[in-house]
């Protein structure tokens, strides 16, 4: 006879949610187990059992953040057409993803990169990581649009994506603090008021240049 296992009796996916949006609004050390617990809807054995520890539960929180809520930044980085474009299109997604009103305001990893304790340093380090590669994505995207001739050659992309990493934390940032929206596109609108003071238009290519002498 085949052995049966025992049934969870909770939803996993349900859970995690839960515990991801506790993280996001207290900070790591900010929610006790039993605090989790009781938003979870489940025991403290079930809790170690499924997810393993506090941390690892706190690491699988910031995943799921990542691939739901937090995932504005990869997504306009990937489908907008213009460097620019996916530029503005990164501040205002996330502008509007900090600021529902249904949510947590502000960014979970930066948020939480900041807010970790020392005695935490994994775990703070790790969403370090994670923030960088954010500011990666968008040096590889600034690169893109030079490449495709939409930026003037000799440009030096690096403190252009650190100004706008830059300016996404803040509103990180500023969102926690309860700024709202329409304030957070203002500050957006003057962003992108510095990218031609930076970067500027590349020059058109002449249509039917001759190629001759």
């Amino acid at each position: 006879m085949a052995e049966r296992g025992r049934p969870r009796g909770f939803d996993r996916d349900v859970a995690l949610r839960r515990a991801m949006e506790l993280f996001w609004r207290h900070g790591y050390e900010g929610v006790s187990m039993a605090e989790l617990t009781a938003a979870m809807g489940i025991a403290a054995p079930s809790l170690y059992a499924a997810f393993g520890s506090k941390e690892a539960l706190f690491r699988e929180a910031i995943a799921l953040y990542r691939a739901t809520d937090g995932a504005a930044t990869g997504r306009a980085l990937t489908c907008e057409r213009t460097a620019r474009g996916a530029i503005e299109g990164m501040l205002r997604d996330n502008a509007d993803a900090f600021t529902n009103p249904g949510l947590p305001h502000g960014c979970f990893v930066i948020l939480g990169a900041v807010n970790t304790a020392p005695e935490h340093e994994g775990l703070r380090a790790h969403l370090l990581d994670l923030h960088k590669e954010s500011c990666g994505l968008i040096l590889r995207r600034l690169e893109q649009g030079a490449a495709a001739g939409e930026l003037p050659a000799g440009v030096d992309l690096g403190p252009v994506a650190g100004f706008y990493s830059t300016v996404l934390a803040g509103l990180s940032i500023k969102a926690r603090d309860g700024t709202g929206r329409s304030e957070m596109h203002a500050i957006i609108d003057h962003a992108m008021a510095a990218w031609d003071a930076m970067v500027g238009t590349a020059a058109p290519k002449p249509a039917g240049a001759a190629s001759g002498g």
